[in-house]
């Protein structure tokens, strides 16, 4: 039987940019080959922690929300627990009231995403052509 899943997990701070998106990657692969499908992702990017964690205050947190069987989610957060760039996770199933609560936070963010001003480029002031009037 599916099951839908929200799983967090947070990735060690000394990584560089390049290797978080990486071991996102590793473990969206994981999901992907497991035959799970995921609803949604966001990258949390880096934030203080609560409480340090081997002698950590700060980690690069990732959600990944998606359906699959709950034997896929045992196999998942051992791949979790071997990767030493994984500091802590957290993988919950949900009920219709999480589901729709998911789904009604990812569309604030989509209408606050799309009612943000664009930032454009200030209009450059023209400035008169001076001409050269020095006469020898």
């Amino acid at each position: 039987m599916l099951n839908h899943y929200e799983t967090v997990f947070i990735m060690t701070p000394v990584l560089s940019d390049e290797q978080m998106k990486e071991t996102v990657k590793k473990f969206e692969k994981i999901l992907l080959d497991k035959g799970a499908e995921i609803v949604h992702q966001e990258n949390w990017g880096l934030r203080k922690l609560e409480y340090p964690i081997a002698k950590k205050t700060s980690g690069f947190y990732h959600l990944f929300e998606f359906v699959a069987e709950g034997s896929v989610v045992k196999e998942f957060e051992l791949q979790y627990r071997r990767d030493e760039k994984v500091m802590r996770y957290l993988t919950v199933a949900m009920d219709k009231h999480a589901i729709a609560y998911a789904e009604k936070r990812r569309n604030l963010r989509k209408e606050k995403a799309a009612a943000a001003p664009v930032a454009e480029e200030a209009p450059v002031a023209e400035q008169p052509a001076t001409e050269n009037t020095n006469n020898e």
